[in-house]
């Protein structure tokens, strides 16, 4: 990894308010396991699904424009089809960073998210980086 991958992702994990987009409330689901792991580091996280009510008794909300707060990083856990539709939300809210899960990357959404001047992590998993979400 170059040193400004490395960069966004310290900054990103630095953030303590997230949303999930894609979150799942099935426990075998990245978008549950990084959901679950950002809860269990302490940050303040905000699932994201049209048609999930809640996760492990968090209220699941539909979009991020229904968020009480603007959450710090956007974690997209969504198919690359979707992602771009999420970043021109995230572009509309105005949104600092975005974490592409692998494979919610979609070349235009993250070319898109750039040129819109936003952070953008791909190519890495949150997961692996959790050990900095502690630190």
């Amino acid at each position: 990894m170059n040193d400004n991958i490395i960069n966004l992702i310290e900054d990103s994990v630095n953030q303590k308010v997230w949303a999930v987009v894609g979150v799942s409330q099935n426990k075998e689901k990245f978008g549950y396991k990084i959901f679950k792991s950002l809860k269990e580091a302490g940050y303040t996280v905000y699932p994201i699904h049209p048609s999930v009510a809640a996760v492990d008794g968090v209220p699941c909300y539909a979009n991020l424009s229904a968020l009480p707060e603007k959450p710090q990083v956007v974690d997209l856990v969504v198919p690359p089809s979707v992602a771009e539709k999420i970043i021109d939300e995230c572009i509309k809210e105005k949104i600092e960073r975005v974490w592409f899960q692998p494979g919610a990357e979609n070349k235009e959404a993250i070319e898109k998210a750039q040129k819109a001047g936003i952070k953008v992590v791909f190519n890495a998993c949150a997961l692996v980086e959790k050990k900095n979400w502690c630190e």
